[in-house]
């Protein structure tokens, strides 16, 4: 079995899978991907968690982007004083 017949395997396995058909999150050691698509594929694409790098995501997301955004803010209104 090659790495795409595994990370199909996994991602198609319900226990990787956790939260609700519209919120869930993909924990998979054996899925070689960082992005995997979600459990309704036309929904877009959920990070699998179970990587580092889909954990380091996750962190810029929840708190690296609101940091940029607050401080693009600041520099904006600095700007106009």
């Amino acid at each position: 079995m090659n790495q795409q017949e595994i990370n199909e395997a996994e991602w198609k396995n319900q226990d990787n899978w956790s939260g609700s058909r519209w919120a869930s999150f993909y924990f998979s050691k054996k899925d070689s991907r960082i992005w995997v698509p979600k459990s309704i594929p036309w929904m877009g694409w959920t990070l699998n968690l179970a990587k580092p790098a889909g954990a380091y995501w996750l962190v810029f997301f929840l708190a690296g982007l609101p940091t940029l955004m607050l401080v693009i803010l600041i520099l904006i209104i600095e700007a106009q004083a």
